[in-house]
């Protein structure tokens, strides 16, 4: 059997459909689809049942699947073994993150290790939903949860806590609220129904208002990203929920009502246990547990 079929049949199987896998083998959905009939043709088995809502794996082809991942789980050991083997570590490291915590907490701290491993090649991918770590969509992933997955390997860093903050030039305006009843007559600038935050609660200000009264506050700019809402409230457009490794950078916000706490969630750095010995992987892992340790707000 070819291999580039068989990596293709994989990365179909993985994903569940031709679309998504040729996104992730920079391929057409044409061409994906060919070459999985051209697999089936080639082997006489019929390895995926076609229906509206995507592709499922027939008997056959949940066998070649386990076979193939096997392959790729030895693949990827053998890479590391090679790579160990240099003095130094070298090659390249696929780091995952969410936007905000990717943008606001580790870019600052990254140079520092970017200095100590100047052979280490690192790309950043800053996505608010979570990439597989179990299909090398990267090698290493920031995350605000606690994966569930028992092949990733998971170490907490740190606590991400939530306080409400505005703008000098806003609470000039519009008055400082002394209570979560009071931002009823605010607006409370918020992620938009778009955003896919992997955090949960994650418009839990906004939440808070319409337990308090009916309706809630009465205006909410939704807005899907991290960055635009910080911008926005600085700009003076109203009151936002922002994690502490923001507004650490920004003193010009004002905390404002500091007796609500909002959701606090842990910071977990996950890889997976084929990568364990990879000195790539540990040399980011020991800089990321140094900076954590460091890190205080």
């Amino acid at each position: 059997m070819d291999w580039d079929k068989l990596r293709i049949f994989h990365a179909v199987a993985s994903a569940g459909s031709f679309t998504h896998a040729g996104q992730m083998l920079t391929l057409s959905q044409s061409a994906v689809s060919r070459q999985i009939s051209a697999l089936e043709e080639e082997i006489v088995t019929p390895l995926f049942q076609r229906h509206a809502r995507g592709l499922t794996l027939t008997d056959e082809g949940e066998l070649l699947y386990g076979a193939v991942s096997d392959v790729l789980t030895r693949l990827g050991q053998a890479e590391e073994a090679l790579k160990n083997a240099q003095s130094a570590p070298r090659g390249s490291l696929k780091i995952t993150s969410s936007h905000g915590l990717g943008t606001y907490w580790l870019l600052p701290r990254l140079n520092e290790f970017l200095l100590a491993y100047p052979e280490l090649q690192v790309h950043l991918v800053f996505e608010d939903h979570e990439l597989d770590l179990a299909q090398r969509e990267a090698d290493l992933a920031l995350r605000m949860r606690a994966p569930v997955q028992a092949d990733l390997i998971q170490r907490k860093l740190f606590a991400v806590r939530y306080h409400t903050y505005a703008s000098p030039e806003y609470l000039a305006r519009a008055g400082t609220p002394q209570s979560l009843e009071d931002l009823v007559n605010h607006t409370v600038i918020v992620y938009g129904e778009t955003a896919t935050p992997e955090i949960r609660d994650v418009n839990w200000l906004l939440d808070a208002t319409r337990r308090l009264a009916p309706g809630g506050v009465s205006r909410a700019l939704r807005i899907n990203n991290l960055t635009g809402i910080l911008h926005a409230a600085e700009a003076g457009a109203g009151v936002a929920a922002l994690p502490d490794y923001v507004a650490a950078g920004r003193p010009h916000l004002v905390r404002i009502l500091p007796e609500v706490e909002g959701p606090t969630f842990d910071v977990h750095l996950v890889y997976c246990d084929a990568l364990r010995q990879s000195k790539r992987v540990a040399a980011f892992r020991d800089f990321l547990v140094r900076a954590a340790k460091d890190w205080k707000y």
